[in-house]
């Protein structure tokens, strides 16, 4: 998720924020929002829920309950308003737990039946396993591994799965990590380190999972056919817009940008977001070829106070109105809730309010209604001012 480091100071975070003894109803106070050409508008963050380090939130299709990640290897369910104590699956005996690694990333299958997980195992590489539901739990036996990719490094390991309109899965992966990308993943077609795939996720004879016909390099020699897009550095979290269908990918920055990244729902795919060359809109490796490179949507400086974007989602709940149409995201080090209107070639950014510490995820429910996820430990919904 962040660069090195970040996660160091985690456990202190947790012991600190334990200790508080803060209400689950309590609300976090807006910061003052404005924007050029924009109503002013404010959200509160209300308190559901305290877990252990959450990392990802998902929901089942017929389900009401929301099933959060904790990077320790637990899915763990919230049922109106309560944490269920015995976790859906634990695999806390499975994941490798340096700054960056655990248990990353869950979803759903379209039907409800069967939950995919992405975590680091204990060599810190990449795993993609499925679990077929029985009823509100996982069945371990189940166990099918559908992705297994190498980790040259323990950082950098994306982590999120989200099944588009389409059906298929999405598995974001990181560079491989280090720093800079040392050996060049997210501009080489033949790894899939650095790039958004894009799956069917069911078995197919021997193989694990099918490759969609129409991905764009399925007859492009020397590529992986798995892969959607390329030159992504580390897409900490995406979604796609339940309302038009674009994917939005919140992608972290080496040293000085972070960007967000926009894919409308008419592409076809391949586009190239031009990490290692480009660190958002600006120049990074001297020299580098990243051909046709995608301009990101939006990037703001390190030195406006950032240091890792956390995407989110575009908001089409009902309980703020004023907020319909927003991309909703934040950063680990600002903390505060951001917000993206894109009207034509106009980028409009607004702080909404709601600032809490290293904020890890967003989550959206049946209903659009959105979630915040802090390491910290704290489950928050987003809720009018």
């Amino acid at each position: 998720m962040s660069r090195v480091g970040i996660g160091a100071s985690l456990a202190a975070l947790a012991i600190v924020t334990a200790c508080s003894g803060a209400s689950t109803s309590e609300t976090v106070p807006p910061a003052t929002s404005s924007a050029v050409g924009q109503p002013s508008l404010e959200v509160r963050l209300q308190r559901i829920a305290m877990l252990e380090e959450p990392v990802a939130l998902a929901v089942r299709s017929n389900d009401s309950a929301l099933y959060v990640a904790e990077k320790r290897g637990w899915v763990v369910a919230i049922r109106d308003g309560t944490v269920d104590p015995t976790p859906v699956l634990d695999l806390s005996d499975q994941v490798s737990l340096g700054g960056e690694q655990g248990l990353l990333g869950l979803a759903f299958s379209p039907d409800g039946g069967s939950l995919y997980v992405n975590y680091t195992d204990v060599d810190g590489d990449t795993r993609v396993v499925s679990y077929t539901m029985a009823g509100d739990r996982a069945d371990p036996s189940s166990r099918r591994e559908v992705l297994f990719v190498d980790q040259p490094y323990a950082n950098h390991n994306g982590g999120n799965l989200v099944f588009g309109p389409d059906g298929y899965l999405y598995i974001g992966l990181g560079d491989g990590g280090s720093g800079g990308d040392p050996h060049g993943n997210a501009q080489s077609l033949g790894t899939l380190l650095g790039k958004m795939l894009r799956i069917d996720p069911r078995p197919d004879a021997d193989a694990p999972y099918r490759i969609p016909a129409d991905n764009p390099f399925v007859t492009t020699s020397g590529a992986r056919p798995e892969i959607w897009a390329y030159g992504l550095r580390n897409p900490w979290r995406y979604s796609f817009d339940r309302a038009t269908g674009d994917l939005w990918i919140g992608d972290v920055g080496q040293s000085a940008w972070e960007e967000v990244d926009r894919q409308p729902a008419s592409s076809h795919g391949g586009e190239n977001y031009g990490w290692n060359v480009w660190e958002g809109s600006h120049p990074y490796l001297a020299g580098g070829s990243a051909p046709g490179a995608v301009n990101p949507v939006f990037d703001y400086a390190h030195s406006d106070g950032g240091c890792v974007v956390t995407g989110g989602y575009v908001y089409r709940g009902a309980a703020i109105p004023a907020l319909v149409g927003t991309y909703v995201f934040a950063d680990f080090c600002m903390g505060g809730i951001q917000g993206l209107r894109v009207d034509g070639g106009e980028v409009v950014r607004e702080e909404l309010g709601g600032t809490v510490g290293t904020i890890s995820s967003f989550g959206e429910d049946a209903e659009g209604e959105l979630y915040v996820l802090s390491l910290v430990g704290w489950v928050y919904r987003v809720v009018p001012a």
